[in-house]
């Protein structure tokens, strides 16, 4: 009987002491936003493992802010692309009281947004969200850690006029944030080097028919079309250029049509390889930790990577970083050191010009060789 007792008690003081390591770990959540849901799904999908393997790796660090044991989670959030849902899924997130939030992924669901995070004083990093007025408003609380419309659409007008020695573009956009900013810049460089503008066109993010804007394109014969938009739309683009006889014609975009996703979508049509786009940053193989990081993820996430993960990765360390030198996790407190940032990540080093844009943005473009992506 006093054996058992004796047992009891040994039993009471262990779950006693494992409620109070339970206890004494804080928990701080980190918002992540982004599509997981239609056609931009898989950008979502993967700009959200960027996250979620971040706090993994950050909670295997047994991290301590402020003199207490932090553990960290994601909240996670689908906004479709859809603005609405972008700013419903901001304010969700500021009155869920999160630390801080990584996202989103379009341009026009980040713009809203912002202002957002910026009433309710929580700050958010993206690593997607390319437009140039993003950082306009000059709130304390935006950042991007990714090359902006401006870097990637005069980049790709440079490499046209040149390089390649083009001299007749047209130009299409989806009429997003995104896809418009990103063909204006590219518009404006082009027509400062001597390039002439033959045509504008102009469709939706939900499309997927060109024929009718193809066939008032190649009337005008141009040697390139810039397309501003996603890959959902680039994808049955370059099939319906192919069948229109366009073989020729070399294809720009920016980011978001970079992906390896297009390369299913243009499902063998033979104008993907006219294909040259752009994205922030450097390639993988050239980021300071891409190679070794990219194998982890493809070992965790199969098939699933696409282009803005690593930035998403980043983010998150970002923030964490801030507050570990803040010593607080309370936006209040740490926002002041996130705009101080100098953190050797994945990417790049990571530091902020006064208007939260990345300092030091670099761009790289691509190709496609035998259907894959291939730094030029």
């Amino acid at each position: 009987m006093q054996m058992k007792l004796k047992s009891a008690a040994a039993a009471a003081l262990t779950l006693c002491a494992g409620l109070a390591t339970a206890q004494d770990t804080q928990v701080v959540r980190i918002g992540h936003v982004a599509p997981v849901s239609g056609p931009q799904a898989h950008y979502g999908k993967d700009n959200e493992n960027g996250v979620r393997m971040a706090i993994e790796d950050l909670n295997a660090q047994n991290i301590v802010i402020g003199g207490k044991k932090v553990r960290f989670e994601i909240v996670a959030e689908d906004d479709a692309a859809d603005p609405k849902q972008g700013t419903a899924a901001a304010q969700k997130l500021c009155d869920s009281k999160v630390a801080g939030v990584v996202g989103h992924l379009n341009s026009g669901t980040t713009i809203p947004a912002s202002k957002i995070y910026n009433d309710c004083g929580i700050p958010h990093v993206t690593g997607a969200a390319t437009n140039p007025n993003l950082t306009k408003p000059g709130y304390k609380t935006t950042f991007r850690i990714i090359a902006n419309d401006l870097a990637l659409g005069s980049g790709l007008a440079a490499h046209a006029a040149d390089k390649l020695k083009l001299k007749k573009v047209a130009i299409i956009d989806d009429r997003t944030a995104y896809g418009q900013g990103v063909a204006e810049v590219f518009k404006k460089t082009a027509l400062s080097k001597g390039m002439q503008v033959v045509d504008e066109q102009f469709t939706t993010d939900k499309a997927t028919d060109f024929m009718s804007i193809l066939t008032a394109i190649k009337a005008k014969n141009p040697d390139a079309i810039f397309f501003g938009g996603m890959d959902p739309q680039a994808g049955p683009m370059l099939r319906q250029m192919e069948q229109l006889g366009l073989g020729k014609v070399k294809y720009f975009g920016g980011d978001g049509i970079c992906t390896a996703e297009i390369a299913k979508l243009a499902a063998g049509a033979k104008t993907l390889g006219n294909v040259i786009c752009a994205e922030g940053g450097a390639s993988l193989d050239k980021m300071p930790g891409g190679k070794v990081w990219k194998a982890r993820y493809d070992a965790k996430y199969p098939n699933q990577f696409q282009v803005y993960s690593p930035y998403t990765y980043d983010a998150t360390f970002v923030l964490v970083d801030a507050m570990k030198r803040a010593k607080s996790w309370d936006p209040k407190v740490y926002t002041p050191e996130l705009a101080k940032s100098n953190f050797k990540g994945v990417t790049s080093v990571i530091a902020f010009e006064p208007n939260g844009e990345l300092k030091n943005a670099a761009i790289t473009l691509y190709n496609y060789k035998d259907g894959k992506k291939t730094p030029l």
